[in-house]
């Protein structure tokens, strides 16, 4: 039987054992398949009824399942409990893979390019655009917020836009070498990755010694994300697919259980200004979709709504602006009052991890906000995916809203509180004087009261 064993600097190690031994659940690939195929049939039944059943969100089983069910579990279970265990089962990059890989599992005759992806692009007298790390993510995600308020409430437009985003992951998994999509463009990538590290699971070498005496690296070779696990300094790059556990011909690789959020307490070895500006991107988005959703200014809520429009530009311009520029100026500026610091890019860098736990916390507070409330759609759209008066499964007519006026709040308070002490942490542990340390929880108590205001009033 697989067991938990206590190993020296690894504690509660998920041993795989005796070969005759192993858990099937993790070293077979067909549960893990399945786990897929499964989501990927409920990706092509929300596309299907996002182009063709009900224009009523509320009826339709593309908008409850996405931006209702998924978006809660993604925020409130995947995320804080599994990493990114939700790329591991994710359906976007299969249909690609399988071409790829000449079949559902790993072995067969490769199809495609197998080119590896550019980290900039030449624009001529513009300069570059840098395209590896999470650039790119992280402007995916603005322009998501961009187009929130109509892909929320419009079945078309997000059926239209999944269809997009399976399509555009196929067509590069063709040209480019691993999941190409997920590493470098999947905006919900760049968010699991970022916020992954308070994960209490983990998967790591046992021994990094055996990894470097290995020449043939099986398991990067056969790592879809290209990740080498020796290398791991946290669980940002990995899609938690277990690939790396199943190839590795010592039995080095396991499942790890850890303290919650370890990621965030120890400091890692370097930091990357491309991380920094994507959690700062992510702070200011989820401050944009609070005012824009929960806020008190219905102005604003219809100028999001009005895509087009005189008002809708001056809206976007002022997201943009907002999430991609004054969030992250306010941090540089706190920094930079915090005392001296090196190049700007390196400072940011340097200290931008506090930001995690700050962030996590303010993602589910905002979910919170909804996810009870809105929970009471999902059975009726189980038996009536396309809102044509179905009742497959004896669920359409289920009629459950429970009062969470009283409950909700006080989570809310609880989780932004919770994540400014966690930052609060943070900064003393990676800030380099007392001073810098106390500017970036000024800046984390700012955005918790700002959150409080538009989330609790």
């Amino acid at each position: 039987m697989s067991q938990f064993t206590v190993q020296e600097h690894n504690p509660h190690v998920f041993e795989k054992g005796a070969a005759s031994h192993r858990n099937p659940l993790i070293y077979s690939r067909w549960p893990l398949f399945i786990a897929r195929a499964i989501t990927l049939a409920g990706f092509v039944l929300t596309i299907l009824a996002g182009l063709f059943g009900s224009v009523v969100g509320s009826q339709n089983f593309a908008i409850i399942f996405v931006w209702i069910a998924w978006w809660t579990a993604l925020k409130l279970l995947f995320i804080p409990l599994g990493g990114r265990s939700w790329c591991a089962v994710c359906p976007i990059p299969m249909p690609g893979e399988w071409i790829s890989q000449g079949g559902i599992f790993p072995g067969g005759k490769k199809i495609g390019l197998g080119r590896k992806w550019p980290k900039q692009l030449t624009l001529g007298k513009l300069g570059v655009l840098n395209l590896h790390g999470t650039w790119l993510q992280s402007a995916g995600f603005l322009m998501i917020g961009l187009f929130s308020a109509v892909t929320l409430t419009t079945p078309a437009l997000t059926g239209w836009v999944l269809l997009g985003i399976i399509v555009l992951s196929f067509g590069l998994s063709l040209v480019f070498e691993k999941r190409a999509f997920c590493n470098h463009l999947c905006p919900i990538g760049g968010f699991t990755g970022l916020y992954a590290q308070a994960a209490p699971v983990e998967i790591r070498v046992k021994d990094r010694a055996v990894c470097a005496a290995h020449t043939e690296k099986t398991c990067y070779q056969n790592c879809p994300w290209g990740v080498y696990v020796t290398a791991l300094q946290d669980n940002g790059p990995c899609g938690m697919c277990m690939e790396c556990i199943r190839v590795c011909p010592h039995d080095n690789v396991s499942i790890n259980l850890r303290e919650f959020g370890k990621d965030f307490i120890e400091s890692r070895k370097s930091s990357r200004l491309d991380e920094a500006f994507l959690a700062l991107v992510m702070l200011g988005c989820v401050m944009a979709f609070s005012a824009v959703f929960l806020g008190p200014w219905g102005e604003l809520r219809r100028a999001a709504y009005q895509v087009g429009s005189a008002n809708w530009m001056v809206y976007a311009a002022g997201f943009l602006l907002f999430a991609g520029l004054l969030i992250p100026g306010l941090y540089a500026l706190l920094l930079r009052l915090g005392g001296p610091v090196e190049k700007f890019g390196k400072s940011m860098a340097r200290f931008s991890r506090p930001l995690l736990p700050l962030g996590l916390a303010a993602w589910i507070a905002f979910t919170i906000s909804f996810a009870f409330a809105k929970l009471s759609y999902v059975l009726p759209v189980l038996s009536d995916p396309f809102g044509r008066g179905w009742d497959l499964f004896g669920t359409a007519g289920v009629v459950w809203s429970p009062d969470v006026s009283i409950i909700s709040p006080i989570l809310q308070a609880a989780v932004l509180l919770g994540g400014l002490l966690w930052m609060g942490q943070a900064a003393r542990r990676d800030a380099d004087t007392a001073r810098r340390a106390l500017f970036i929880q000024i800046y984390g108590l700012m955005i918790t009261i700002a959150m409080l205001f538009l989330l609790v009033g």
